[in-house]
């Protein structure tokens, strides 16, 4: 039986990182006095080895006024798994025909206003698309598509959200399945369940091309995706300073690793348009993708330079694709979903596996509409 006066001297024992105890958790799996000795044991979920080490310091502290002569603590983690190695892909949702997974190195290169574009001309030009919004901790899609304040219906007869619809395009995201400016902290298994359901648990139509906006970087949502169905093809955005090609370099790699064919590369603020003159300015530099896609044998999809219309229609819900088609910006997200369905119908044909067997597609050849 635990001793009270043992679990209310750990109760003091805060968890690393959060505000609760150990007790309040429910780790403690035993705590008692024993012939002199002290006996606790705590199951924590963390593999970290600090965390332990923490733990067990602050423990032994706070169990010293009780005078046992030994304390026998035992703090179990996890065990240590192998890293998982890439699987050939499963198909939770086999209606859907293509999937283009969006990707980047790093945040804040223009990710999801890519996305968003990107879906909505291809369903300018005729195809029947959505777009998941599978960025976990950074749902900004439902903002750039104006609907922060929407929620899903639930189909009773399946059990199944029915996704949102703006400008032609079906959308799902976590961003209106809880409140807005609430924070998600969550564990990779969440992350890994949340995107699976996302895929398997809404109602999706028999799309053409499902665009799926990623979390930046290389982790475990972007595997998950890769087991989780046969992706088409991969996008990686970028900005022409070194600091994000590096990073973007290693989202190309991570295509490469899971065998999903890479599309291409949509180089973002890549150059300013000054509104007042007409004028552009290389801010942030441009074109220096091209060394980069030339390396991974894939081809720039788009130069989409900064305009402050994108960034107002972002905020507004109110994309430039949609409400002015006479800018630069929305003509270059056009010409890259034009490269980029011309891409899946070969992929498609040809049964791409290997990336060194895609042909870049010219932009002045590709069909702008079905």
């Amino acid at each position: 039986m635990k001793n009270e006066a043992i679990l209310d001297l750990l109760k003091e024992v805060t968890y690393p990182g959060f505000e609760k105890d150990i007790v309040t958790f429910g780790f403690v799996q035993k705590a008692l006095l024993e012939n002199d000795t002290l006996h606790v044991a705590i199951k924590i979920p963390s593999g970290v080895p600090e965390v332990e080490q923490k733990l067990r310091a602050e423990i032994t502290q706070k169990l010293a006024p009780l005078g046992a002569k030994n304390i026998d603590l035992v703090i179990e983690q996890p065990q240590a798994q192998e890293e998982p190695k890439p699987q050939g892909p499963k198909n939770i949702a086999p209606h859907i025909k293509n999937f283009v997974m969006v990707s980047s190195g790093k945040g804040g290169v223009g990710k999801s206003t890519s996305s968003v574009n990107l879906a909505i001309a291809l369903a300018q030009q005729g195809k029947r698309v959505g777009l998941l919004d599978a960025d976990i901790y950074g749902p900004n899609i439902p903002r750039m598509l104006g609907l922060t304040k929407e929620r899903p219906d639930v189909n009773a007869e399946q059990k199944k959200l029915i996704p949102l619809s703006a400008y032609g395009v079906e959308m799902m995201s976590m961003g209106v399945l809880y409140e807005e400016g609430q924070s998600l902290i969550w564990r990779g298994p969440m992350i890994i369940r949340a995107i699976e359901q996302m895929l398997k648990d809404v109602l999706w139509s028999d799309l053409d091309v499902l665009v799926i906006d990623m979390p930046p970087g290389t982790g475990d949502a972007q595997l998950t995706l890769a087991q989780s169905v046969p992706v088409t093809a991969g996008v990686t955005v970028t900005t022409p300073q070194r600091v994000a090609l590096d990073d973007s370099e290693r989202s190309l790699d991570m295509f490469k690793k899971l065998k999903i064919p890479i599309a291409g590369i949509i180089e973002n603020m890549s150059g300013f348009i000054c509104p007042d003159s007409g004028k552009e300015y290389d801010i942030f530099g441009k074109g220096t993708s091209q060394a980069v896609a030339e390396d991974f044998k894939t081809q720039v999809l788009a130069q989409v330079p900064i305009e402050p219309a994108v960034r107002e229609g972002g905020d507004a819900g109110k994309p430039i694709v949609f409400f002015r088609p006479e800018s630069q910006s929305a003509k270059e997200y056009m010409k890259a979903a034009s490269i980029l369905w011309s891409f899946i119908e070969q992929a498609n044909s040809q049964k791409i596996v290997d990336n060194s067997e895609i042909q870049p597609v010219d932009a002045g050849k590709s069909a702008c509409s079905s």
